[in-house]
C-alpha cells in the first residue's frame, strides 16, 4: 500500500470517441487484475477514511482496496457487497467525483485520487465471471410477506435484504422490466442493461417475486396489496417530470428527458418503438436543444449524439463550476461533441405547431442565495433565438399525488408532495408502511435509494418480529 507517491493515479482507458458514438455500449474499458491491483494499492490507508464516510452506504473502501492489491478479489468482492446490493451498478453510474474519490485523502493532498469507482467495477464484474454471486439462500423461511411498490433501486435493495431472512417478497412495478431508472433512464453507454438484467435474475432465483405491468390504483388496489401482506414499502420514486409553462411549449417536438431516455432504452432492448419509428423521439438529423444541466441532461445530450444529430447544445443558467452534474459527464459530452451554452436560460419557444427554436436570454451570477449557491439574474436585452427541431426538457423531477391516484386516506405527504416517512424508520402515517428513496427525499442519487431500501428492510423485520404489534393492528 501507500504507492500513492511513486504511482500516478490511472483510470480505465476510454473507447476513442469517434469509436463510441456508433454505438451505446459502455465508453470504459475494464481494468486488467495488474491495473486494479497497482490503483488500488495507492490507498494510503489512512486513519479517518473520508471515501466511507462519504459514501451513502459507508462502503468498507480501504479494506476491500487493501484485498485487492493483494490478489485476495474474492474475499475483496465480498466485503464490499456485504454493504452495497448492487456493487458492479455503483461503480458504474454513482457520481464518486462528489463522493468517495471527491473525499479521498490523497486527492486532498495533490496526489490524485484512488480510482474506487472502477474498482469496485471491476471486482464486481470478475465475481460474475467466475461465479462468486450467488443467489440468495435464506437459512429459514418465514410466513411473513411484505410488498413493494416499484422495483428500482430503493425497492430491489429492501426485498434483497428481506429476501435474506427469509420474508416471502412481493415486488409491484408499473413497467415491464424491473429496475427503475437503472434499466429505462440510464443509457447504456453508461450502464449496458444486461447489467441491470443479471442482477434481478439474481433476485428472482432467490425468491423475489415481480408483478410487472401492473399500475397500482388501476390495476390493483393499494388496500388491496395491504390486506395481502403483513408490511408495505412504498418506494415508486418520482416519475413526473418538471415543465415550464412558456410560449410555445406545447409545440411538437418537446419532449420531456424521461420520455426520450426511456424510448432510446426501449431500443437498446430491441423493442418495437413507435415514437422512435415516427421520429418523435429520434435526433437523427435534428438540431437538439437540450434544457438543464444536471446528470439527466448529460444523459440526454450524450444519447441524441448517438442517435445522428446534426448538433446538439445543453443550455443552462448557471456556469460550469455550478452546474449539478457530473464534471466527468461534462467532460465525455464534451468529447462526444457536444456544445455547452453557459448562462442562458430559455424564455419561450417558436415554431408554427412544430418547434424550430428555443428563444434564450444571457444570465449572470448574482450574489449566493439562502443555500449559499450562486443565484442568477438576466442581462437585459441579450435575447436570442436558438434554432432547434428537438428541445429536451431535462429540469427535474416531482412526485406523483399518491394518496389521490392509489385512494390511500390517511397516507400523509410533505409540502413538496413527498411521502412523509420518520427518518429513522422509514415509517409513514400509516400503520405497517413504509416509504423510501426519491418519494420521499426527492430526486436523488441510485446509492441514497439503495441506502434506504437496506436501512427499511431492518426496521420491517424489526417490526415483524414484534407479532403483538401485529397483531394489535
Amino acid at each position: 500500500m501507500l504507492q500513492f507517491v511513486t504511482v500516478a493515479r490511472g483510470m480505465p482507458l476510454k473507447r476513442r470517441p469517434e469509436d463510441r458514438l456508433r454505438d451505446f455500449h459502455e465508453i470504459y474499458r475494464d481494468f486488467a487484475e495488474r491495473n486494479a491491483a497497482e490503483q488500488a494499492s495507492r490507498c494510503s490507508q489512512c486513519g479517518v477514511p473520508f471515501c466511507q464516510s462519504h459514501c451513502p452506504l459507508h462502503n468498507n473502501i480501504p479494506d476491500w482496496l487493501r484485498l485487492t492489491a493483494e490478489g485476495r478479489l474474492q474475499e475483496a468482492y465480498e466485503l464490499s457487497q456485504a454493504t452495497n446490493t448492487f456493487p458492479e451498478i455503483c461503480g458504474r453510474i454513482c457520481p464518486q467525483d462528489r463522493l468517495c474519490e471527491g473525499n479521498c485523502v490523497i486527492e486532498q493532498s495533490g496526489h490524485g485520487t484512488v480510482t474506487i469507482g472502477a474498482i469496485e467495477k471491476y471486482l464486481t464484474d470478475t465475481a460474475w465471471e467466475n461465479g462468486w454471486v450467488r443467489p440468495i439462500e435464506p437459512r429459514a423461511e418465514r410466513s411473513q410477506s411484505v410488498g413493494i411498490i416499484g422495483a428500482g433501486p430503493a425497492g430491489l435493495a429492501a426485498a434483497e435484504a428481506l429476501r435474506r431472512e427469509g420474508v416471502k417478497v412481493t415486488v409491484y412495478d408499473r413497467y415491464d422490466r424491473a429496475g427503475g431508472l437503472m434499466t429505462y433512464g440510464i443509457p447504456g453507454f453508461k450502464l449496458e442493461k444486461n447489467v441491470v438484467m443479471q442482477r434481478i435474475a439474481q433476485l428472482e432465483q432467490g425468491g423475489v417475486r415481480l408483478v410487472l405491468n401492473c399500475n397500482v390504483g388501476a390495476d390493483i388496489g393499494f388496500d388491496a396489496i395491504r390486506s395481502q401482506h403483513d408490511a408495505v414499502l412504498i418506494a415508486t420514486g418520482v416519475y413526473k417530470s418538471r415543465d415550464i409553462a412558456f410560449p410555445g411549449a406545447d409545440a411538437r417536438g418537446i419532449v420531456s428527458a424521461l420520455d426520450y431516455l426511456t424510448a432510446s432504452s426501449r431500443k437498446t432492448f430491441g423493442d418495437r418503438v413507435p415514437e422512435c419509428e415516427s421520429g418523435e423521439m429520434d435526433a437523427s438529423g435534428k438540431r437538439v436543444v437540450v434544457i438543464g444541466g444536471g446528470d439527466t441532461a448529460m444523459d440526454c445530450v450524450r444519447t441524441a449524439i448517438r442517435q445522428g444529430a446534426t448538433s446538439v447544445k445543453c443550455l443552462y443558467r448557471r456556469d460550469r463550476a455550478n452546474m449539478p452534474g457530473s464534471q466527468r459527464e461534462t467532460q465525455n459530452a464534451e468529447e462526444e461533441g457536444v456544445e455547452f451554452v453557459w448562462l442562458s436560460a430559455p424564455l419561450g419557444f417558436v415554431g408554427d405547431g412544430e418547434v424550430t427554436g428555443v428563444t434564450t436570454e444571457r444570465m449572470r451570477l448574482a450574489a449566493p442565495d439562502a443555500t449559499g449557491r450562486q443565484s442568477v439574474e438576466p442581462i437585459e436585452g441579450s435575447a436570442y433565438l436558438e434554432p432547434a427541431d428537438l428541445v429536451i426538457k431535462a429540469l427535474g423531477f416531482e412526485p406523483e399525488d399518491l394518496p389521490r391516484l392509489w385512494g390511500a386516506e390517511g397516507l400523509e405527504v410533505t409540502r413538496w408532495g413527498t411521502i412523509r416517512a420518520d427518518f429513522r424508520n422509514h415509517a409513514t402515517s400509516l400503520p405497517g408502511v413504509f416509504a423510501v428513496g426519491d418519494i420521499v427525499r426527492g430526486a436523488s442519487l441510485v446509492v441514497w435509494a439503495i441506502r434506504d431500501g437496506r436501512e427499511a428492510a431492518q426496521s420491517i423485520l424489526g417490526r415483524l418480529n414484534r407479532p403483538e404489534q401485529l397483531a394489535a393492528e
